[in-house]
C-alpha cells in the first residue's frame, strides 16, 4: 500500500479508489493508514482513505485515533487538513487530544484555504459538542464568521448553527 500510495499523482479519483478497494479488507489496514499518516510524503493519500473508510461506515480503535490526532503538528499540505477534518464526525475526541485538536482546529481557522477553515469551524464545533466548556466561546465565534468569512465557509456555519448545541 505504501508503494501505491508513493505512486499515486495525488489527483486521480480513480486511482485512490483502486487502491482503496485494494487495501481496504486487509485486516491491519487502519493501523497501517494511521502509520503512513506519519510520512509527510505519503499523508495526503493516507488521509484520503482514511476519510473514505470511515464515511463507508467503518471504524478505527480509539487507539488508531489517539495516533490520528497525535499527528495534528505535522500535517503539511491543505488537503490533507482537510480530510482530517472532515473525518472528525467519526473521531471523537480524547481528553489526551484536545489541546492538541483545539490548536489544530484555532490554526484552521487562519489558514488561507476556505475549505480548511469551513471545516475547522465545524470541528470547533464538534468539540464543544463533545465538551459543553467550549460552547460559550464557540457560538459567538460562529456568529462572527457570518459576517466576516466567505460564502462557502458561512454555508458550513449556517448548518451547524442550525442544529444548535444540544
Amino acid at each position: 500500500m505504501k508503494q501505491e500510495i508513493s505512486d499515486w499523482d495525488g489527483k486521480s479519483a480513480d486511482h485512490i479508489t483502486l487502491i482503496y478497494n485494494l487495501y481496504k479488507n486487509e485486516p491491519a489496514f487502519t493501523a497501517n493508514l494511521v502509520q503512513l499518516i506519519q510520512q509527510v510524503p505519503l499523508q495526503k493519500g493516507a488521509t484520503w482513505l482514511l476519510k473514505h473508510h470511515l464515511e463507508n461506515h467503518h471504524k478505527i480503535t480509539a487507539e488508531e485515533v489517539l495516533k490520528v490526532y497525535d499527528q495534528l503538528p505535522r500535517l503539511e499540505h491543505w488537503e490533507t487538513k482537510l480530510h482530517i477534518l472532515q473525518c472528525m464526525d467519526f473521531m471523537p475526541v480524547a481528553v489526551e487530544n484536545k489541546q492538541t485538536v483545539e490548536s489544530f482546529l484555532r490554526d484552521g481557522l487562519a489558514n488561507k484555504n476556505k475549505f480548511v477553515r469551513a471545516w475547522s469551524y465545524n470541528g470547533l464545533y464538534l468539540l464543544a459538542m463533545q465538551y459543553p466548556e467550549y460552547q460559550k466561546e464557540v457560538r459567538p465565534l460562529l456568529e462572527q464568521a457570518l459576517v466576516e468569512e466567505a460564502a462557502s465557509v458561512k454555508a458550513r456555519i449556517r448548518k451547524l448553527l442550525k442544529k444548535g448545541f444540544e
